[in-house]
Order: C-alpha cells, then structure tokens, then sequence
C-alpha cells in the first residue's frame, strides 16, 4: 500500500490563501482528501493555518503541484510518501 500526503502550513493566511486555493482548484482531481485547520473564528481568526491534503496522482504529478504550492511567498510544504507491502 501506498499513500502520499501534501503537509500544508501557511502563514499570512489572507495573503496567500487566494493563490494556493487558486493552485488546489486547478489541480483538484489529484485532491482525494482535504483537511484544513486554523485557529480562531470570527473576528479572532488566525493568520496561520494548516492544510492536509491526500493525493491521488502519479508520482510526477503530486511532486508538480506540490512544488507549485512551495513556492507561494508564506507557505512551507511537505510531499510525504508512505509505503509498506501488503500482506
């Protein structure tokens, strides 16, 4: 089995968010699952957040949007694979 995850942490939230929802629109048939998470509500939302992504793409195609992501200024980015054989 294998799984590749896309670890998401954004900083300055109100500034790059529009630019990676933009990133995650385009490549969203990739996306199998999307978990975000922030601190705060209403008017005491947080400026940092943390996104969780499954992907369910090729190799090649994971590592292009995951280095699409990592370059939008106040977002670090990690592309994990997982892998063990079945039994």
């Amino acid at each position: 089995m294998k799984k590749t995850v896309l670890l998401v942490l954004i900083g300055k939230r109100k500034e790059s968010a529009v630019k990676l929802q933009q990133i995650l629109t385009a490549w969203g048939c990739l996306i199998k699952t999307r978990l975000g998470l922030h601190s705060g509500v209403m008017e005491n939302c947080s400026e940092s957040g943390f996104l969780f992504l499954e992907l369910y793409g090729s190799d090649t195609d994971n590592a292009e949007l995951a280095r699409k992501v990592s370059v939008i200024p106040g977002i670090e980015s990690k592309l994990v694979v997982l892998e063990h054989e079945d039994e």
